[in-house]
């Protein structure tokens, strides 16, 4: 009787050790129980989360894209906050083709050229894309177009929008307020690259080209958050000479924005002059850049205002 009880005291726990291995196995298994073509086809939206990214390394097209889609071996992206929603139906524009296969994706960009990833599902809306060549993951959170936040991520990324045009023109200026000297204020322009935080501004009138503004000054800028409205920001423009500007910002249209100027109670509105389009299609309608044209690209966010300021104003 005892020997009979060992032997299924044995039995029972290789059965159960055996489970525990098999389950654990399943567990360890990074991929998906369906094709990785179902998998990036499953949600509308793949949002590109780029302060998750890991590695030092760059893979351009996903550094400026704000969401990527996978639709049938076509691959769109919202690179642009103009547009934001409204553009390709929410999808953005085709920035080339792809094709899904062993958990390996291969990219053909029309900029570009052939990428290709090592796809990892790290939970059931999250996907990781290692780029072995720079060593370097991007994460990608899934979402429905229906359910997708297109406000949240306007505003949480607004500075670049702001360098989503040449120049920024003032067209309007309150009768209330005190005088500032602000108001003397013409142009502004926020700069995409670098610091990632400068703005020129310029006291020129009546520019119709904005690759004719003289650019009087040269600063550094600050976007930041106001607690329990998404959609006002604050704008703080850093001129040396007599101490920063600050502004409650707030967007009326995706070529209009409005200043509160704090200090005086005055309100201006700024219009956009230059749009600049973040993609290339294979037609030639609209403004086209290449990146190395206009080197903008989203990078983990910091800190703005205590960057050093380049120049002061010509005087």
């Amino acid at each position: 009787m005892k020997t009979i009880k060992l032997l299924l005291g044995f039995a029972i726990s290789a059965t159960l050790f055996t489970s525990c291995y098999v389950e654990e196995q399943h567990i360890n298994d990074n991929g998906p129980s369906i094709s990785l073509n179902q998998l990036l086809q499953s949600y509308d939206l793949w949002y590109v989360d780029i302060n998750a990214t890991q590695g030092y390394g760059e893979t351009p097209f996903l550094q400026i894209a704000f969401t990527l889609t996978f639709d049938n071996g076509r691959m769109y992206a919202n690179n642009n906050l103009v547009g934001f929603g409204s553009q390709g139906g929410g999808y953005g524009v085709q920035i080339g083709n792809y094709d899904a296969y062993d958990m390996i994706l291969d990219v053909d960009h029309i900029i570009d050229g052939f990428d290709s990833f090592d796809v990892y599902q790290v939970d059931n809306n999250t996907i990781e894309l290692y780029n072995p060549y720079n060593d370097t993951s991007y994460f990608l959170d899934g979402y429905q177009r229906s359910t997708f936040d297109y406000d949240f991520i306007f505003y949480d990324n607004i500075h670049y929008f702001l360098q989503e045009y040449e120049a920024w023109e003032k067209t309007y200026t309150s009768e209330f307020g005190a005088l500032n000297e602000f108001d003397n204020e013409n142009y502004l322009q926020f700069l995409s690259g670098g610091n990632d935080s400068t703005f020129r501004s310029s006291q020129d009138g009546n520019i119709s080209n904005p690759n004719n503004i003289y650019w009087d000054y040269t600063g550094v800028y600050g976007v930041g958050d106001i607690t329990g409205n998404m959609y006002l920001k604050t704008l703080t423009l850093d001129y040396d000479f007599f101490d920063n500007e600050f502004f409650e910002l707030s967007v009326i249209d995706d070529g209009t924005i409005e200043l509160f100027h704090a200090d005086s109670g005055t309100v201006y509105e700024f219009q956009g002059q230059g749009y600049i389009a973040y993609y290339r299609t294979s037609n030639t309608e609209g403004r086209v850049f290449k990146q190395e044209d206009k080197p903008k690209k989203r990078k983990q966010k910091t800190k703005r205002i205590d960057n050093p300021r380049e120049n002061k104003r010509n005087t």
